[in-house]
């Protein structure tokens, strides 16, 4: 059945094709234990992966232990990890087609973290926390203590857990892969002058401090494959004075697309306690917007879009090519449905939700016929 909403036309990530312009954002659930999914991940991922989303993206996923957010946080730094990953891709593949991704990611210095749900501060080494490792010893708030700076030897561990952890994302059958450069955690740490007061290759110039994230990029594109789609998450800017801007944002989209970036997520803030964000619906579209008209390809925007009509005319209006939402979808798993009957657009779900409308209620679900003697 052929749509006039641009939200649910399909949209190519690279290699991969979307059927429609939505996207689960990535949640992270704090619920892991030692970086292994619980059977929470397996309900909450099942339960969006039949929401008629264009595409499922995993919560960061740290690349090694010390990169975790929280001691509750996913991680991909053994085939362990991968093996019990396993179990919750095939379940979702099982019941579903939408898209997977997966966002990887190191928290550097914003690492060791308790729960939002129990104040979301430093965990002490002394109460099962660990040392963050971070550009610089410089914390992330002025009354912690200071993370450790990375060496060089931690600067190739980095890069070549990041490149593991993509090889074990291939082997396990995720589609796409967002490598996490924003909200204050590693990669953003070193494009960021808040956070980089280094002073060797990897400090001061634009082009020293992106030089990680490029790297970083190279080497999971590489462990890969051309088959899987490779984006990035970027904070558009730190919403502090001196810090990083939407003008290093466009040369960082820029540099990611020459090296052949499928597609660039942007959101903003994270790297610093001084932040001063203006909140309210769609406060982050206009980023989105500047950073789309100077590359070409796909843009996805997030933030507080929570309303069907809000996101068609992102869409439908260039500001971007894709809509994400993470809280929307808890509260309401089935956005696409709402969005689908309120724009005239249709969604793909399990042949056992086919009987789930309403008489009456718009054909989202396009021509189908239901019988039964």
């Amino acid at each position: 059945m052929p749509t006039t909403s641009a939200l649910f036309t399909p949209v190519r990530f690279g290699p991969l094709t979307l059927p429609n312009r939505i996207m689960v954002s990535p949640m992270c659930q704090y619920s892991a234990v030692e970086g292994l999914p619980v059977d929470w991940h397996l309900i909450h991922l099942g339960s969006l992966a039949i929401s008629g989303a264009g595409l499922l993206c995993l919560e960061a996923t740290a690349v090694r232990p010390e990169g975790r957010i929280t001691p509750g946080c996913l991680g991909l730094y053994s085939d362990g990890h991968a093996a019990a990953l396993q179990r919750v891709v095939r379940a979702v593949r099982s019941v579903s087609s939408i898209p997977l991704a997966l966002q990887l990611s190191h928290a550097g210095r914003k690492a060791s973290s308790r729960a939002p749900w129990e104040g979301g501060a430093l965990i002490p080494a002394a109460q099962g926390g660990w040392q963050p490792l971070a550009p610089s010893a410089l914390p992330q708030r002025p009354d912690e203590p200071p993370p450790r700076a990375m060496t060089a030897r931690d600067i190739a561990d980095v890069v070549e857990s990041f490149a593991q952890a993509a090889g074990r994302a291939r082997e396990l059958g995720f589609d796409a892969i967002e490598l996490h450069m924003a909200h204050g955690y590693l990669l953003h740490q070193f494009m960021s002058p808040l956070a980089n007061a280094r002073d060797d290759a990897y400090g001061g110039s634009l082009d020293n401090r992106l030089r990680l994230p490029l790297q970083v990029f190279d080497a999971v594109a590489q462990a890969a494959g051309p088959g899987i789609a490779v984006g990035a998450r970027l904070s558009a800017t730190d919403w502090v004075e001196g810090g990083w801007d939407v003008a290093q944002t466009i040369e960082m989209g820029k540099r990611l697309q020459a090296r052949g970036c499928a597609f660039l997520d942007i959101s903003s803030g994270g790297v610093s306690y001084q932040q001063k964000i203006p909140l309210g619906p769609g406060y982050q579209v206009h980023f989105a917007a500047q950073v789309k008209r100077e590359v070409e390809i796909p843009v996805v925007t997030v933030g507080l879009i929570t309303d069907p009509a809000q996101a068609e005319q992102i869409v439908a209006q260039g500001q971007a090519d894709v809509v994400a939402l993470a809280r929307g979808f808890l509260h309401d798993p089935r956005w696409p449905w709402r969005a689908a009957a309120e724009l005239g657009g249709t969604v793909a779900v399990p042949r056992q939700l086919l009987r789930a409308l309403p008489a009456g209620h718009a054909p989202i679900f396009g021509d189908v016929k239901i019988g039964q003697r």
